[in-house]
């Protein structure tokens, strides 16, 4: 088990927490109106004991029990029903405002990570970022749900409570209300200490998503090396880790709970006292104080857990928040220059090292590509040809020299301008468990299903979907399962030639097929790609790519090769 995080103190979770409810802004709206909902269907509880104290007081005031509870009665009717209706509309308002919330927070973390990690994962674990992106997301709905929404129940029940009896009797208002406003006061002073638990809880929820996660995608290697037993045994030291983390957790919900429950009982307690002190004159008043000291007990009751609530809300937050801000690769310019309306490319002395302490991937890379230009880039592995591609496709800069575009440097250029220019083709393409129309729009979301049968034709793989039942409906399976490896990547190159870009970078893409499939789709290749510039990254040619210029890196250079 790796060590835990540094538990946030009481300032940074603040923050954390403001930040949240920073992001979910857009629906105040839902959430201001959930509140209020919540503060009604608690002031309507209220009501109701306040109307039945009034009557048994009342009872007890003039002798006559059964007259004062039949006037009572009429006024409870409506309330009777108030209560409910707003109990419903109170979880029907929260949800859809949590459900909302939660959406936006994720759509947000997922945009934050594509501008961060825009080359793949790295060394961050799938698992990992899975339980970032489902678990602590799920987390920060304790913060509305089980925090805000309760404490403003519980703030307006204590605050009517206090009116009430103070208008009545201050003394009384005094020893019920005071025990109740000091159990507001549980949630911000419990959530500090259970941080640290729901802190470590989480980082260990993250351990086994990884320790679940990683094993099921690298299966066939584990079961290959015989290495299910010590996946087995990860796993089941990550789950018990967990489960010894939450029950900390519980266990400070626990006290939490216990001292709210005393603190009820106080109020119980003081609207006893009082009536016995205070003699025959002030036993109406403590009946009504009983009463209503019972009605702050649901409200109040969620309170303690409240804080755990804040607690995991906030280390659920911090997780995200360290996933998220980290520096991304490349920033876009404060003021992008204009697309070219060109798409020559030219690279001019490129020096690129992916480290400091790395030595360079190339020393003084050049060369010039005209508009419809077909260059075959060869070399072996580690020469650098991939590199090459993500730095054309702006997912790495150079150190030195420049990448031009139409004659624009592309560091001047947004990210987003550059991918609408330069598409890539890479040779792990991966197909989504999704239809195949959804895979396809990934490229066009507006294109029409003619423009998909067309790409398709141009594939080569129209006929393949043709004679699939549900033809473009058809779902791919994970990682495009469903179909064999040929036919995956000519569905994957369908994809990218929907892409109005006007260069294609072909990074090994008929790597992993046999030579026959392979020298077919490299002839689809041929013919499907005209009229564009492409830039065929291989090892070697086979005979039928027919490139204009072929290149051969070595030493961090581009050289003339004949093949």
């Amino acid at each position: 088990m790796r060590p835990g995080p540094t538990p946030p103190g009481p300032q940074p979770m603040r923050e954390d927490l403001l930040r949240v409810l920073g992001l979910w802004r857009v629906r105040r709206g839902w959430l201001l109106a959930g509140g209020a909902m919540a503060a009604l269907a608690a002031l309507a509880g209220v009501a109701l004991l306040a109307l039945a104290g009034r009557g048994v007081s009342e009872g007890l005031r003039t002798g006559v029990l059964a007259g004062a509870a039949v006037g009572s009665l009429l006024l409870l009717r409506p309330l009777i029903l108030l209560r409910p209706l707003a109990r419903y509309l109170e979880r029907l308002v929260t949800h859809a405002a949590t459900f909302r919330a939660l959406a936006d927070t994720r759509i947000w973390f997922f945009r934050r990570l594509a501008e961060r990690l825009p080359g793949g994962l790295g060394l961050r674990g799938a698992g990992d970022l899975l339980g970032r992106l489902v678990s602590d997301v799920e987390a920060l709905d304790g913060l509305y749900l089980r925090a805000l929404v309760p404490g403003a129940a519980a703030i307006a029940v204590v605050l009517a409570i206090a009116i009430l009896l103070g208008a009545m009797a201050p003394a009384l208002a005094l020893v019920v209300a005071l025990p109740l406003a000091l159990a507001l006061l549980l949630p911000p002073l419990l959530a500090p200490g259970a941080a640290r638990a729901a802190t470590r809880a989480a980082a260990a929820q993250g351990e086994l998503r990884s320790a679940t996660v990683d094993p099921l995608l690298g299966l066939e290697d584990v079961l290959a090396a015989n290495a299910e037993p010590r996946a087995a045994a990860r796993l089941e030291a990550a789950g018990a880790e967990l489960a010894r983390r939450q029950a900390r957790l519980t266990r400070r919900s626990a006290w939490g709970a216990a001292a709210g429950s005393l603190l009820g009982q106080a109020a119980l307690l003081g609207a006893l006292g009082y009536g016995l002190a205070g003699g025959p004159g002030a036993v109406g008043a403590a009946v009504l104080g009983l009463f209503l000291a019972l009605a702050a007990a649901e409200p109040l009751g969620a309170l303690p857990r409240a804080g755990a609530a804040l607690a995991a809300a906030g280390a659920g937050a911090r997780r995200l928040f360290e996933a998220a801000d980290v520096e991304p690769p490349l920033r876009d310019p404060a003021t992008p220059a204009p697309p070219p309306k060109g798409f020559a490319l030219r690279v001019e002395d490129v020096r690129f090292a992916w480290a400091e302490d790395r030595a360079p991937v190339f020393e003084d890379l050049s060369f010039e590509l005209p508009e419809g230009g077909r260059l075959a880039l060869l070399g072996p592995s580690g020469a650098g040809k991939s590199t090459l591609a993500q730095l054309l496709l702006k997912l790495a800069a150079p150190q030195a020299g420049r990448l031009m575009l139409g004659g624009v440097d592309l560091a001047t250029l947004s990210a987003d301008a550059v991918r609408a220019r330069i598409t890539c083709l890479t040779q792990d393409a991966r197909l989504f468990d999704d239809s195949i129309a959804a895979n396809l729009r990934l490229a066009a979301p507006e294109a029409d299903e003619a423009a998909l049968w067309s790409a398709l034709e141009r594939a080569g793989a129209a006929d393949v979907v043709r004679a699939l039942p549900d033809g473009l409906a058809t779902r791919c399976g994970e990682g495009g399962l469903r179909f064999s490896g040929g036919q995956a990547r000519r569905i994957a190159l369908a994809r990218v030639l929907l892409s109005p870009a006007s260069i294609l970078i072909l990074d090994e893409a008929a790597a992993g097929l046999d030579p026959a499939a392979e020298r077919a789709f490299l002839e689809t290749l041929e013919s499907a790609t005209g009229g564009r510039t492409v830039i065929l990254i291989a090892h070697r040619l086979l005979g039928v790519e027919r490139p204009t210029r072929i290149l051969r890196l070595a030493g961090g250079r581009a050289v003339p090769a004949m093949g």
